[in-house]
């Protein structure tokens, strides 16, 4: 049930937008004019499977890795060209890894391939919601917000759903991408909205929008009164007001539990972005091979949005924007709060919402004085946690009592290191936490299966054991049998207490 007032969450911060410079700029095709590297592995679950060969023509729209068995998604070609090569790339993540990448040389023709599926014509509430989840899932679609979960996966799931919310909060400084494209193409986000609700069973949809963004808000509420659908609702503007849970908390009162899913208290969030392409994937049969990006930052000469092919090198993100006036002290894939340091050299993702070059002046370094205890981190967490807590057991390496104080309740939203006025790099201490976390599972669940696999060898050489000594023991059965019969010849009978000794040394 929707709330007829929006409730404010607790915690979370009052950040400067710095949106100002790319508020008012429109979203600017881009074409692929170079290689472009498209991650096979950019979603959450297992990288999809390449779907072609290094020398391949390809063409736009063209599958190029089929999904995994299991949670991944299909990746797609975002342009016509030639498949240079299949090879393993870094990600748009700080730690450099590299993944799965298919490379492809733009012919500059922007052929669509020829085997697209046929536009979906039919109003919403006559398409099946089976036909629908299976569209978006041949698309690729993923959540556009930067989780980059399969969407299919949300909208086939099976669980009843009795209220879709849109995010459309977008409260990362600096960005506005997704204001932009619920300003410009708000009538395909709104039909996106209710095919995903007809596939989700839906009763009531709803579009939460910061209330600094009235132009989106204005843009979808016409839409809506054209179209109908949604409930176009305003909410604070609040970091982190677009997180999953404290948008359904700000609409319907309602909280997850820790450890569950929206889904089962019946309910699915999805960003304004995913809904958009939704609707493309459905009316146009178009896969995802392009997304809205916010190239931002004091760094950048001329800070504007694009509608970017994905695979293309986030360096060319910023030279499209007019190059670098000066040598930024960080480059951030995403906004400055959740974004990561990326290496200039990786492909734009499906999660990609911004590039954004930032001056010394824009960013605060970490200096590592001690915490003295004034509670404002705590006041800043939208999760009621002790943060300050959390950090002084990561920092002592002490993994399980962070994890016992919430460190995995933690949204890692940044709000505590905001405010901390010793500066101390909280967040990092987070991620450094959950790291070793890890490492700890993973190497309990390869002691386990070492475990397994030597019980599983004893007990297969006591089966042989016992194999052989049955079987010796039928032989001395057989042959007093044969003794008794009077059937045995004096040779093998003196032989028989040499074989059974050997028999029995076996």
């Amino acid at each position: 049930m929707l709330l007829s007032k929006p409730k404010i969450i607790r915690g979370g911060v009052r950040t400067e937008s710095r949106k100002q410079s790319t508020a008012e700029a429109p979203l600017e095709p881009l074409r692929a004019g170079q290689r472009l590297y498209v991650s096979l592995a950019q979603h959450i679950g297992a990288p999809a499977l390449p779907a072609v060969a290094p020398g391949q023509d390809v063409a736009k729209g063209q599958c190029i890795g089929t999904p995994e068995a299991g949670l991944s998604a299909a990746v797609h070609a975002p342009t016509s060209g030639r498949v240079v090569a299949i090879d393993r790339h870094p990600a748009p993540h700080p730690s450099g890894l590299t993944v799965p990448t298919v490379i492809i040389e733009p012919d500059g023709e922007e052929r669509w391939a020829p085997q697209l599926p046929d536009p979906m014509t039919a109003p919403a509430g006559q398409l099946d919601p089976t036909a629908i989840a299976t569209r978006v899932a041949e698309a690729g679609i993923v959540g556009m917000g930067g989780a980059a979960f399969p969407a299919a996966v949300k909208l086939g799931a099976g669980q009843p759903v009795a209220t879709l919310i849109l995010n459309g909060g977008e409260c990362e400084p600096y960005l506005t991408c997704d204001d932009r494209l619920m300003r410009e193409r708000a009538a395909g986000i709104i039909d996106g909205a209710q095919l995903m609700a007809r596939a989700l069973g839906a009763e009531r949809t709803a579009i939460g929008v910061e209330d600094n963004k009235p132009e989106a808000i204005h843009a979808l509420r016409r839409a809506t009164d054209a179209l109908g659908g949604p409930d176009v609702v305003p909410v604070p503007s609040l970091w982190p007001q677009g997180s999953e849970k404290h948008l359904i908390y700000t609409l319907t009162g309602r909280e997850v539990p820790a450890g569950a899913r929206a889904a089962d208290i019946g309910v699915v969030v999805h960003n304004v972005g995913t809904a958009y392409a939704v609707h493309r994937a459905a009316r146009h049969g178009r896969p995802l091979i392009s997304r809205p990006v916010t190239v931002g930052g004091g760094a950048v000469a001329e800070p504007t949005n694009f509608e970017v092919p994905l695979g293309l090198p986030l360096q060319a993100l910023l030279e499209a924007a007019g190059g670098l006036r000066e040598d930024p002290a960080r480059v951030l894939a995403g906004g400055p709060m959740m974004g990561q340091v990326a290496p200039l050299e990786a492909g734009v993702a499906k999660g990609t919402n911004g590039v954004i070059a930032l001056t010394a002046a824009e960013i605060r370094e970490a200096e590592g004085r001690p915490c003295i205890r004034c509670g404002r981190c705590v006041d800043a967490c939208p999760m009621g946690l002790m943060p300050f807590e959390i950090a002084n057991r990561a920092a002592a390496g002490d993994v399980d009592g962070a994890a016992a104080s919430g460190l995995m309740d933690c949204l890692t939203c940044g709000s505590c290191a905001y405010v901390c006025p010793s500066a101390r790099p909280l967040v990092q201490l987070f991620h450094h936490a959950r790291g070793q976390r890890a490492e700890q599972a993973a190497a309990k669940e390869r002691s386990e299966l070492q475990r397994r696999m030597a019980e599983q060898r004893a007990e297969r050489q006591r089966r042989e054991q016992e194999r052989k000594k049955a079987a010796a023991a039928a032989r001395r059965r057989q042959r007093a049998q044969q003794k008794a019969a009077g059937g045995d010849s004096e040779s093998p009978a003196q032989e028989q207490p040499q074989n059974e000794e050997k028999e029995t040394q076996t």
